[in-house]
């Protein structure tokens, strides 16, 4: 079988006009958002997936069901590899995750385009696409084709059954994984078994196929909802059930449904991976695909570390070093942090610097880095403290 080194010939996605740029939300029209795992290059916005807790109502853009490209593909890379936190062969890098699924059939010749301009270019950046759309074996030799990248394809699967919250029918999702599985030579895949909602999608029959499914990825990551005040809007306007009482700025994640996650998963028999390779944290679960140490630094919150196996341990914790505080401060400052600096055993405490300037310390020293007004308490790393009763 001849490998495609070259994205599907199709028309590209029409530009928006200035006029119609002008009518999305500012925020969606800066197409470059550094998050916690990776800068986002979010050039094309637009989706017809409908997930009733998608992000996109976040940005006002859930009504936007036909996708349309804000600048072409060559442009948008050399905004992500001109910008100013972008570090070659370091930073990690994510595509299309926030306003459309990579692997539509109108967006994924995009896809295939900008991994190959990155490619092309010798970068051996992680790139992380997330998708829960169909992937053939014809995609899978596209994506096993780039040389330098270290590519992840994360496959969102909830095992959601309404289809008022969630229209496309999660087999697609479990069908793409297996396929992805069975093709992969360059490139790794997840589980991105996400969102994970009591009542909703936790039965132990929803553990179960997770369980099966989880045989067919390089590694499983499992998260909570995100519930902020605009999707909780729109479930009360749709006439949804709503399932919490109140928002979060972060992931609901409850206890008792980790608990029983965990220990639906466990394995007592094995001793170096009792857990298999299940994971809190993305980049943990990306790490672990890629036999690497995490870029996030979760290592220095050593209770997400308690389900690793222990040649991801011991790979993070040779890799782990506490930066010095001289460092810290220094860099911390040049992006414009405020009042004291401090470098704990688990992270870097800093004060006025938002999310952006965040996630670049931390992807660049390897270790966390919390903002002092925002702290994450024991157990709840990342997480809301909704469904947690224990004292923070």
């Amino acid at each position: 079988m001849s490998i495609p080194t070259s994205a599907p010939t199709r028309r590209p996605l029409p530009l928006l006009t200035v006029e119609q740029a002008a009518g999305l939300k500012p925020e969606l029209t800066e197409v470059i958002e550094y998050r916690k795992s990776g800068l986002s290059l979010n050039h094309v916005v637009g989706c017809p997936l409908d997930c009733g807790y998608c992000v996109r109502h976040l940005f006002d853009n859930f009504e936007m069901k036909t996708p349309r490209a804000l600048m072409t593909d060559k442009e948008a890379v050399a905004a992500l590899t001109g910008h100013r936190y972008f570090r070659p062969h370091r930073t990690p890098l994510q595509l299309f995750n926030r306003a459309t699924d990579p692997m539509l059939p109108v967006v994924k010749p995009h896809t295939f385009n900008v991994l190959r301009l990155l490619d092309d270019q010798g970068l051996t950046n992680h790139v992380l696409v997330i998708t829960r759309w169909r992937v053939a074996a014809e995609d899978c030799a596209v994506l096993n084709s780039f040389r330098n990248i270290k590519l992840t394809v994360l496959v969102t699967h909830s095992g959601i059954d309404d289809p008022r919250i969630e229209p496309v029918d999660s087999s697609i999702a479990a069908a793409s994984l297996r396929t992805l599985y069975a093709n992969a030579e360059r490139y790794r895949t997840v589980l991105y078994w996400r969102p994970i909602v009591p009542g909703l999608n936790d039965t132990d029959a929803h553990l179960q196929q997770a369980r099966e499914l989880s045989e067919h990825a390089h590694a499983t990551v499992f998260t909570g909802l995100f519930f902020r005040d605009e999707i909780a809007a729109y479930y009360e306007a749709n006439g949804l059930p709503l399932p919490y009482e109140d928002t979060a700025r972060r992931k609901i994640m409850p206890e008792d449904s980790e608990r029983r996650i965990l220990d639906h998963f466990h394995n007592p028999t094995d001793a170096e991976a009792p857990y298999g390779p299940l994971f809190r944290k993305t980049s943990c679960g990306i790490a672990y695909a890629h036999g690497e140490a995490d870029y996030n630094g979760h290592y220095g919150i050593r209770e997400l570390c308690d389900i690793c196996p222990t040649a991801q341990l011991s790979r993070c914790a040779t890799a782990f070093r506490k930066p010095y505080a001289v460092e810290a401060t220094r860099e911390a400052r040049a992006l414009g942090a405020t009042g004291d600096i401090e470098v704990t055993d688990r992270a870097i405490i800093v004060e006025g610097l938002d999310e952006q300037p965040r996630y670049y310390l931390q992807h660049g020293f390897g270790y966390q880095c919390h903002d002092r007004a925002k702290p994450h308490h024991h157990r709840r790393h990342g997480r809301a403290d909704i469904g947690w009763s224990a004292p923070a």
